[in-house]
């Protein structure tokens, strides 16, 4: 049986107003899928680099990697679901701007009792992206002091407590002067305002002088030169996502130079890519959600048909935390 649903398409790349809503078919699961009548949608910064072309996808397309919602046909009986099960996900492929999608059940979590759709919708992405930062694209340690730039986003405001809670020290950046408070109370020792700050000053001047062991940067462009300038010796930059543009290329010697600097380009789709690694991130996440270790900060409620309002103060840095689009 075939569904038809509401759903957010793109049949060029280009401006947030390229995001049209449409009715779309859906067509019953297949073998190992489910299809899932979705009740929040999460927004993420790669959405707006699949609607820009700059991560390209096969047009037309329906854009968004993470929602939460509920069972309503399953494929096969050996998935591990049940119909009226509530689950979530935030992976590949693209398609969760949508009211019902088909996804392979091997993506796709149970969400426990303890955390509500929204909330699941809302931070599967953001932490699972955080996790797989600090513990293994760099294991924070206790003790430590870490910079972390758009301290205010989804990732940031979970990184925060996260590090927090291991007993870690966080700088953060964020955007704004309005924007400081809301890292603070997510876990933040110091917040820097980017263009006001002097930030590897700064940065020293809390390490007396060394600088920090490593720095998560998603900015890119814009703030490869602070990140590079605030490393301690052996420090490594972790880049993992290019807000501002394209990181300009690094010169060997540069890091040489700055002390003997380390680079990595971790990838979601790369440090998520078996079952395990789903599990183990998304079990962690909703153990210290449940716990009440980390608190999501849903900063914008769109209906689906704004996806395109969402995108674009999403890229005017109009928002904090996560957003959500509610069928």
């Amino acid at each position: 049986m075939t569904t038809v649903t509401k759903a957010i398409q793109m049949s060029e790349v280009g401006p947030a107003d390229r995001l049209r809503l449409v009715d779309l078919p859906v067509a019953a699961p297949g073998p190992g899928e489910l299809l899932i009548r979705q009740t929040a949608i999460g927004i993420n910064y790669v959405d707006v680099y699949h609607r820009q072309g700059r991560y390209p996808l096969p047009l037309p397309a329906v854009p968004g990697v993470e929602a939460a919602g509920v069972v309503e046909a399953v494929g096969s009986s050996d998935t591990g679901f049940a119909v009226g099960q509530r689950v979530a996900y935030a992976t590949f492929p693209a398609g969760a701007y949508a009211g019902h999608r088909v996804m392979p059940a091997n993506r796709v979590v149970a969400v426990p009792d303890g955390v509500d759709d929204r909330t699941a919708a809302a931070a599967l992405f953001a932490g699972l992206t955080a996790h797989y930062l600090i513990h293994r694209a760099y294991p924070v340690r206790a003790g430590d002091c870490v910079l972390f730039h758009a301290a205010a986003g989804g990732v940031g405001l979970i990184a925060g407590q996260w590090l927090k809670a291991l007993g870690a020290r966080a700088i953060g950046t964020v955007g704004s002067a309005a924007k400081r408070a809301v890292a603070r109370d997510h876990g933040y020792d110091e917040v820097l305002v980017l263009g006001e700050d002097d930030v590897p000053a700064r940065v020293r001047a809390a390490t007396g002088g060394r600088g920090v062991p490593v720095v998560f940067d998603s900015v890119g462009r814009d703030t490869i030169d602070l990140s590079l300038d605030s490393l301690a010796p052996h420090g490594m930059l972790v880049s993992f996502g290019t807000a501002s543009g394209f990181v300009p290329p690094i010169e060997i010697e540069t890091l040489r130079a700055k002390g003997s600097l380390q680079v990595s380009a971790p990838t979601y789709g790369t440090y998520l890519a078996t079952r395990a690694d789903l599990e183990a991130g998304s079990a962690a996440l909703f153990a210290m959600l449940a716990r009440g270790a980390i608190r999501v900060e849903i900063g914008g409620i769109y209906p689906l048909a704004e996806a395109a309002r969402a995108h674009a103060d999403l890229e005017g840095r109009r928002t904090t935390g996560s957003l959500l689009l509610i069928p």
